[in-house]
């Protein structure tokens, strides 16, 4: 019981300590827009670039170009990704570090989501497309 405390406690002391990408790396995120209800990132980077542990709302993701990289969660597990061009990607808010192990750059635009306000377009759930095409 206490290793579980000492584990949740760790995991929130992470969550909570993770910077805004833009902090993080400004060589590599520029905010394009930002309103009420929405922030819209470009990130750049190259081959073997990698950047600093930071956190994202739920987003949207478009592919500017085809790239491979791993993302690095807080509990250590690695994913990797691979893009293709024209590839478009939902996430739940999120920490992590990310690294491009491919050989080509990264170009991507980030749509972060904000909490819903007044003033911000709606949309039915049950007439919603998720899939990304």
């Amino acid at each position: 019981m206490r290793l579980a405390t000492i584990a949740v406690l760790l995991l929130a002391a992470t969550r909570a300590s993770a910077q805004d990408a833009v902090q993080t790396d400004r060589d590599k995120y520029k905010a394009i827009l930002e309103n009420e209800c929405v922030r819209v990132l470009e990130y750049t980077d190259r081959p073997g670039d990698r950047t600093h542990q930071h956190r994202h709302p739920a987003f949207v993701l478009y592919a500017l170009s085809s790239f491979k990289r791993t993302i690095t969660l807080p509990s250590g597990k690695v994913l990797k990704r691979e893009f293709k061009a024209g590839d478009v990607m939902w996430s739940d808010e999120q920490t992590h570090i990310g690294e491009n192990v491919g050989d080509t750059p990264t170009r991507v635009i980030i749509v972060e989501l904000k909490k819903q306000r007044e003033g911000c377009a709606k949309q039915p759930s049950d007439t919603a497309d998720h899939s990304g095409r």
